[in-house]
């Protein structure tokens, strides 16, 4: 369990918020509206009205004794930056800081976030792969090179083993594990044979997933 402050409570503030609380940590929420801290208060440790670009107000929440401080001002960027910045001069141990644009990420990675998220972005993206190909069911971006995507076994590859693919020797790309009814089952071996009623767990670069699965 970790302590985390949250400053900024709109829609993705919200979320952020709700998330946190099913995973069991301790959540500070902060915005300057009483009727988003109103609505989120059921949902976290404690929630509170306040302008987090004053140096003493954030001051008095101790932010120095947080695992992690959440800036999710989604419009105001003058806020998030003076924001950030703050945090990082009253010894923030991790500021991770919501950003629109790739301008915002570089002044946001100056002014003291630690790590930035872009949501809107990261979330356009995956639609784009999960809905432009029936077979790819979900999909997560490691880095710029590197991606695991969830996908429907290809019809040529139903009823042979993962031996018999050898997809990691030939595309260089991992099984990580099959769902079926999903539950998923890592302890995969050679001999495990695939079944079109299971989809596959896939680790690789993401242009060898691309010439694999046609994505």
């Amino acid at each position: 369990m970790k302590s985390i402050l949250l400053i900024g409570i709109g829609r993705f503030g919200k979320h952020i918020a709700l998330s946190l609380n099913k995973l069991g940590h301790q959540v500070l929420a902060i915005d300057n509206r009483e009727d988003r801290v109103n609505e989120i208060l059921p949902y976290v440790t404690n929630a509170q009205i306040g302008d987090s670009t004053s140096m003493e107000f954030l001051d008095s929440l101790g932010v120095e004794n947080f695992d992690v401080c959440f800036v999710a001002i989604g419009k105001d960027f003058q806020s998030s930056l003076e924001t950030t910045s703050t945090l990082k001069e009253l010894g923030a141990k991790m500021v991770v800081s919501c950003a629109a644009s790739a301008i915002h990420s570089k002044f946001l990675l100056k002014n003291g976030a630690d790590e930035v998220v872009y949501p809107e972005m990261q979330v356009a993206k995956w639609a784009a792969i999960r809905y432009s190909a029936d077979h790819i069911l979900d999909y997560i971006e490691i880095d710029d090179s590197y991606s695991i995507f969830e996908v429907s076994v290809p019809k040529a590859w139903l009823g042979l083993s993962i031996g018999q693919l050898d997809i990691r020797k030939k595309y260089n790309i991992n099984i990580l594990g099959l769902k079926q009814n999903g539950k998923m089952d890592v302890s995969i071996t050679p001999d495990t044979i695939l079944t079109e009623d299971k989809t596959m767990l896939v680790l690789g670069e993401y242009k060898s997933l691309h010439k694999c699965f046609h994505i």
